[in-house]
Formats: structure tokens, C-alpha cells, sequence
């Protein structure tokens, strides 16, 4: 494959990954807000079905097509500095998102499951928002700096 296609690749997984994790940021908040269950409940479905059907994907491509890129650029791309900070600093929000983000939406699901039966949400699940919301953001920012390190070294 052309580093070319490769490059097309790379930007659409950022597109993908950064699109979803923003977008979906977003509406959850606007969904939360209006404290609705049934709304909430959807909302927090939509979560989970796109991080499978954007995220992922998004995660894939990017770092299967970026590391393909580094290692067509550089001999080592390892001893490349901004090349192994951006790898680093993208995998700790893979962390938050494996170890934190997901294990709480997993919980968020169940509650939410249970609360668009009953139409009461418990104050567990806004206590789980909370730490979505805090994390998530964290989450966000830091791929948003990769994405900084990467175009402001590769231009």
C-alpha cells in the first residue's frame, strides 16, 4: 500500500475516532440534561453501539496506518521523539478508556436498562456520569494533543 493510501487512511481514523468521542460527548450531555430515562436510556445504547461501530474502527485504522506511515519515514521510528511521545500519549487514552470510560458505561447500560422499566434513574447512574464526563474529557484532550504533535511535525 502507498504511503499515499496510508496517509488517507490515517487522517480517516482520526476522523472516525475524534468525530465519535466528541460527537458522542456531546449528546450524552445534552441527553443528560434533560433528565428524561427514556431519553437516557437511548442515548446511553447509541453510546456503546458507537464506539463499535466508530471508535474502534477509528482506533484501528489510526494506529495500524500511522505506525505503517512511522516505520516507512524513519529507520527507527522509536528513536523519532515526537513520533513515540504521540504513541504514548495516545495509548494512555486508550488506558482511560479501557480501564475507566468503558467498565463505567458498562454500568451506565445496566442502570439504564433497569430505569427505562421503571422510569426512575437512580443517583448512581449520575454519580457514573459524572466520572464519564470527567474522564471522557480527559480522554478527549489528550488525542487532541496527539493530533497537535503530529500535525505540527509532520508539516
Amino acid at each position: 500500500m502507498s504511503d499515499e493510501w496510508l496517509k488517507y487512511l490515517h487522517i480517516l481514523g482520526v476522523i472516525l475516532f475524534l468525530g465519535n468521542i466528541i460527537v458522542t460527548a456531546w449528546w450524552k450531555t445534552l441527553a443528560n440534561r434533560t433528565r428524561d430515562p427514556m431519553i437516557n436510556f437511548f442515548v446511553q445504547r447509541q453510546v456503546t453501539l458507537t464506539d463499535y461501530v466508530f471508535t474502534i474502527p477509528g482506533v484501528l485504522l489510526l494506529v495500524a496506518c500511522g505506525d505503517l506511515l512511522a516505520f516507512s519515514m524513519f529507520e527507527n521510528s522509536w528513536d523519532v521523539a515526537w513520533v513515540t511521545e504521540g504513541r504514548f500519549t495516545f495509548a494512555l487514552s486508550g488506558v482511560i478508556w479501557l480501564f475507566i470510560l468503558l467498565p463505567t458505561q458498562r454500568q451506565q447500560a445496566k442502570l439504564a436498562q433497569q430505569f427505562s422499566e421503571t422510569a426512575q434513574i437512580p443517583e448512581h447512574y449520575w454519580v457514573l456520569c459524572r466520572r464519564w464526563n470527567i474522564f471522557g474529557t480527559i480522554a478527549i484532550l489528550v488525542p487532541l494533543y496527539v493530533l497537535m504533535i503530529m500535525v505540527s511535525k509532520m508539516v
